[in-house]
């Protein structure tokens, strides 16, 4: 007994001790307050940002697309002013060409403007270099813009020079209200136009960006030329731009990059202007604003852990010595050093009280537990524990045994006609039966359920199968607890002749309790050698 609590104390000395499982707790339960505060504040943060960034290309893509409806307005008013001029003196070809040079080279917003008659014919144009005066507008866009005879914005369309251009347009009538043409001012998409004007100042180094898409969703102006005339009108943002609709969403542009874009409609030429900034740049400072954040907070942290080392040494302390005390007082009965431990605080005087009444039952019961510990409670029989133990003893030494697996048939027919209290009186029964009819140094265990196992040592196979084939006529003779008697069905397996291994030797026992079972029950099956 001695050397066995000796070894639980060396054992004792190798587990986690409670002071350092509380400071453990302590410490994890602040390292999750700070983790959980830090996650907080980092998606509070974020989603904060987020929506500032949001909210301002919200409302910079409005005041953009203001700035260009302004100034498409304004280049309307121009066409009309000029068109004034004009009407009534298509002829004067020195006030014409006067005209459309003027608002060519005075206004930022054309790259070229032309004055057509209604057959189409240009009679001015400028720059007088790209030689439009003399030529016929015969793109179908043109042609509409004749056809329509009222103030006009196009779509983007590819002229006969391979210029993708936006024309608009005002038409001339007489005095007397017939139709003369058109003066029409256009702008080239792939040069510098009046976009770059009104938005060639906003664009960051931070990958932030504005364009501008057509109500069929066509990149009309962007930072990157290349993107000039792509159809875009998959993307989200652009959608809700040709359903007429502003407002700001997280976007994926074309490059697979997240974007937080804020858009605007613009009713007067039914285009659409975009501004987004990269989600990464918009949330980049987060980082930084939670570590400075975490380090202000650090002092006072490293101070409450302290403290709460402390006071968890100061509560532990009492228990760390009647823990001590408790192996040698079971060692040696040395109680006084028990009764003499300051246990201040109200749990470790009842542990301390309670511990001095158990010592002196300790012992009483540890003989008791360990005959508990070896059988089943129901059956009497040895428990599965005590099987694999009994097994291992037997195997390393060489001794020559053989094992019955037993099992009752139909023993959940039992149960269910007269129940489980009659069910384990049969188990007790059939326990009874088998230790009767064997050895007494034979040994009976409850397997599982309704299915044994008799170890025989120094048994042949034959042998086990003569007291098995026994056991099982007597057992059919034999009235049961339920009023009838019950049948058994086994498999004999030998060791090392069938198998040379306890795992080996119990399933091939128990296929032999199942080809018995299969053969119709009621009989005694022999286990065959594992080749």
């Amino acid at each position: 007994m001695g050397a066995l609590i000796l070894k639980l104390s060396n054992k004792l000395h190798l587990k986690i001790t409670l002071k350092s499982l509380i400071v453990a707790v302590i410490v994890l339960a602040f390292m999750l307050s700070i983790a959980s505060s830090l996650y907080s504040s980092y998606q509070g943060n974020i989603k904060l940002l987020k929506e500032q960034s949001l909210e301002t290309n919200r409302v910079y893509a409005e005041k953009l697309a203001q700035m260009v409806s302004i100034y498409l307005d304004d280049a309307l008013k121009v066409l009309e002013f000029s068109a004034a001029e004009v009407e009534d003196h298509l002829d004067d070809e020195e006030l014409i060409m006067n005209v459309v040079n003027r608002v060519q080279e005075q206004e930022e917003t054309f790259n070229s403007v032309v004055i057509a008659n209604s057959e189409g014919l240009m009679i001015a144009g400028a720059p007088e270099e790209f030689g439009l005066k003399g030529n016929f507008i015969k793109s179908t866009e043109g042609l509409q813009l004749i056809k329509n005879q009222k103030p006009s914005i196009t779509m983007p369309y590819k002229t006969s020079t391979d210029r993708v251009v936006i024309t608009l347009s005002y038409p001339l009538f007489s005095k007397d209200g017939s139709y003369e043409g058109l003066i029409n001012g256009t702008v080239y998409l792939n040069e510098s136009n009046f976009f770059e004007t009104i938005l060639g100042d906003h664009y960051y180094q931070n990958g932030s960006y504005v364009y501008v898409v057509d109500s069929d969703g066509i990149v009309i102006y962007h930072q990157n030329e290349e993107l000039i005339g792509d159809d875009i009108s998959d993307n989200e943002v652009v959608k809700k731009i040709m359903e007429g609709k502003s407002g700001a969403q997280q976007v994926t542009n074309s490059f697979g990059v997240d974007m937080l874009a804020g858009y605007s409609f613009v009713d007067l030429s039914k285009w659409g202007v975009v501004a987004q900034t990269p989600k990464a740049v918009a949330i980049d400072s987060v980082g930084k604003i939670v570590m400075n954040s975490f380090i202000i907070q650090l002092p006072l942290i490293i101070l409450s852990i302290i403290i709460a080392i402390f006071a968890a040494n100061r509560i532990v302390r009492p228990l760390e010595k009647l823990a001590a005390i408790t192996v040698v007082s079971v060692e040696e009965s040395e109680m006084r050093k028990l009764k003499e431990t300051n246990a201040w605080y109200y749990e470790a005087l009842q542990i301390k009280t309670a511990l001095i009444h158990s010592f002196a039952f300790l012992h009483s019961q540890v003989n008791l537990f360990m005959d508990k510990s070896t059988t089943d409670p129901l059956t009497g029989a040895m428990n599965r524990r005590t099987l694999d133990e009994i097994l291992q003893q037997w195997t390393s030494k060489e001794i020559k045994f053989s094992v019955i697996m037993l099992d009752l048939d139909r023993f959940k027919r039992i149960n269910d006609t007269y129940g489980h209290a009659m069910g384990d009186e049969v188990l007790k029964f059939f326990v009874k039966m088998m230790k009767e009819g064997t050895r007494e140094v034979d040994i009976c265990c409850r397997y599982g359920g309704e299915e044994f196992v008799l170890l025989l040592p120094e048994t042949s196979i034959e042998e086990a199968f003569e007291i098995a084939e026994s056991l099982r006529k007597t057992l059919e003779k034999t009235e049961s607890p339920c009023g009838r008697p019950v049948t058994l069905s086994a498999g004999v397996a030998s060791f090392p002749d069938t198998a040379s291994r306890t795992s080996d030797l119990l399933d091939l026992a128990d296929q032999a309790l199942y080809d018995a079972k299969n053969s119709g029950r009621n009989r005694v099956s022999i286990a065959s050698s594992k080749s």
